[in-house]
């Protein structure tokens, strides 16, 4: 079984489709969903877009990462009518990330960015950052006193 740190955003009816995408995992034949972060609305990386709204979610599931991106995780993102662009930034119904994949950090983002900072401490305090010699639970202590972000409640 292969444990998975998925990071969701949105902040295109990010109220409608953050809770879509989570029904859409926990309905999924192709996983468990075993936690679910708070909700947070962070700032826009890299442009003046509205806020997104940001949950992390830990998953287990059978799926090979290929599998997860192709069977899961691009068919959320099709189902809510996510476009991509070139630029990475740009305003979105619904981004799916893998930010760890079996112990295996594929976010290096996810010590350094409010946006994954915030909702990953909640599930996973014990991700330990090589670079900064400490978990993401100190990171998250040190960065909640700074941040602008805050935790919103969804209908779901």
């Amino acid at each position: 079984m292969n444990d998975v740190y998925l990071l969701l955003g949105s902040n295109i009816e990010p109220e409608k489709n953050i809770p879509l995408a989570l029904q859409s995992l926990k309905e999924s034949d192709l996983l468990e969903v075993v936690s679910v972060s708070s909700v947070w609305q962070t700032r826009a990386v890299g442009s003046k877009a509205e806020d997104f709204l940001n949950v992390a979610v830990n998953i287990r599931t059978t799926c090979e990462l290929n599998c997860l991106k192709q069977m899961v995780i691009g068919e959320i993102e099709k189902k809510l009518g996510r476009v991509r662009t070139p630029d990475k930034n740009a305003p979105r119904t619904i981004d799916l990330d893998v930010v760890v994949y079996n112990h295996l950090i594929l976010d290096k983002d996810v010590f350094n960015q409010d946006h994954i900072i915030l909702p990953m401490a909640e599930i996973h305090p014990r991700l330990f950052s090589d670079e900064q010699k400490r978990t993401l639970g100190e990171i998250y202590t040190l960065r909640i006193k700074q941040t602008q972000a805050k935790k919103v409640s969804l209908a779901t």
